[in-house]
């Protein structure tokens, strides 16, 4: 059953009402790892990130989740880092999502998702996407094909290290010029820092696409669900199998 992550009324959430979501879109904050406790604390509306959504989920005992694309290394601020890397690093949870967002540096995020030792899947692609492009020019460290081979080397990695993974999903759709639009988004908005740098950007760059950003993430959110709960299916499933044979 899927369950949307959120903080409210005092409460981390795992799965809210409609009304509730409509609230969170109108009136929240943005809230990572390190905010939970104030957010909490101070009752809050707060939309989770990736982070924050992970450690909620690991704490429920959820083992999938997706998202549009995870955070990662600024361009040109290498010292600017998401909090989702290093929870990616902690929270055994499997992140099904468009690669990282186009607006950062693509490489350096993979280079240190690599020295955190967090594998990176290919959902039947060898290349890491890009939110709303399929190619970034960066291979992802394995490749797999449909939700049975996924969901075995899942439950392989996990037996070997019980941290996130990340499962990369080519977009349905694409964004025409994605990278020119990134570009010009990260030049202008280069005085961006701490947590308004991401929104900033991603919110330039439909203004730059005329909107059509927006439409394609939420095409992409919908997919990577969808993955997810086939994979989640499938894990399971082999579970069940493994516990009867036992």
């Amino acid at each position: 059953m899927p369950a949307t992550v959120a903080v409210l009324g005092g409460t981390l959430r795992v799965g809210v009402a409609d009304a509730d979501l409509e609230r969170i879109a109108s009136e929240s904050m943005k809230v990572s790892t390190r905010d939970l406790g104030p957010a909490i604390a101070h009752g809050v509306a707060g939309a989770t990130t990736v982070a924050a959504t992970m450690r909620a989920a690991a704490m429920a005992g959820i083992r999938f989740m997706a998202t549009g694309g995870i955070g990662g290394v600024h361009r040109g601020h290498p010292e600017d880092q998401s909090a989702d890397l290093e929870e990616l690093a902690r929270s055994p949870v499997a992140v099904f999502c468009a690669g990282a967002k186009i607006i950062l540096d693509l490489r350096l995020t993979l280079e240190r998702l690599e020295s955190l030792a967090v594998p990176v899947l290919g959902y039947g692609c060898d290349e890491f996407p890009a939110l709303y492009t399929a190619r970034s020019g960066r291979r992802v460290s394995a490749r797999v094909d449909g939700p049975a081979d996924a969901a075995r080397c899942i439950a392989v990695a996990w037996q070997t290290r019980a941290a996130g993974i990340v499962v990369a999903v080519p977009p349905p759709a694409e964004l025409e010029g994605a990278e020119e639009l990134a570009r010009q988004a990260s030049e202008e908005l280069n005085d961006l820092t701490g947590a308004a740098v991401t929104p900033g950007l991603l919110a330039r760059m439909a203004e730059l696409s005329g909107g059509r950003s927006l439409d394609i993430n939420v095409e992409l959110v919908i997919n990577n669900a969808r993955v997810a709960a086939r994979v989640a299916k499938a894990f399971f499933s082999q579970l069940a199998v493994v516990t009867h044979d036992g």
